[in-house]
């Protein structure tokens, strides 16, 4: 059965001062590391959901080999691009994945992540370190529909994930990184001081 990741890629990095998309992470464009590193990790299908700057985004997510989703309205918020990003999901996919552009993900996490959802038969599955939840979540292709009707109003993908804490499983790992957000210049600057040299790792 089908994994699909949406990658959420339409914010207007307002408190970054440049598109999060296109800053460079080792060698590459952010979006083209991430959907990468999705790839690598078995997922079967990228959903890139792009909105401010889509025009100069879309040709990187494209060539890294993601489909391309635009959220017109992406001004409004995350649940938006989650919707947007659900709708052009096919019924019937076994798990989605579900990260930020801004939270660079080596592939290992998100394997080891696939591996145990299919393993738990749990709805969804999340990265945890240090007692923190963190990024990506892994959540059962049944709840596609609730993925489909999230809104603002309703808290997003956090109410899907309140809705189903009993049925969620958190997986711990030694690795920090699964707590990364590019927020600002300062994050952006101490995460690419910090990451391995090109080429090591897993």
């Amino acid at each position: 059965m089908t994994i699909v990741a949406l990658l959420l890629a339409a914010g207007e990095s307002t408190r970054m001062g440049n598109p999060k998309p296109l800053l460079d992470w080792r060698g590459m464009p952010l979006v083209e590391y991430q959907i990468g590193e999705l790839l690598e990790a078995g997922v079967d299908q990228v959903v890139a959901v792009l909105g401010h700057r889509a025009a100069d985004v879309r040709p990187v997510a494209e060539r890294a080999g993601a489909r391309v989703a635009v959220n017109a309205a992406y001004r409004e918020g995350r649940a938006g691009s989650i919707r947007v990003g659900a709708e052009a999901v096919e019924p019937g996919v076994a798990a989605i994945v579900i990260l930020n552009v801004d939270q660079p993900r080596d592939h290992a996490i998100t394997r080891a992540l696939l591996a145990a959802h299919a393993e738990s038969g749990a709805l969804i599955t999340v990265p945890a370190y240090g007692g923190r939840r963190g990024h990506p979540a892994i959540i059962s292709g049944m709840l596609l529909d609730e993925l489909r009707g999230v809104d603002e109003a309703s808290q997003g993908l956090r109410a899907v994930m309140s809705r189903h804490a009993a049925d969620r499983r958190e997986l711990a790992l030694d690795d920090p990184s699964v707590l990364l957000d590019l927020n600002l210049p300062e994050d952006y600057e101490a995460a690419r001081r910090a990451q391995p040299p090109a080429g090591a790792g897993t």
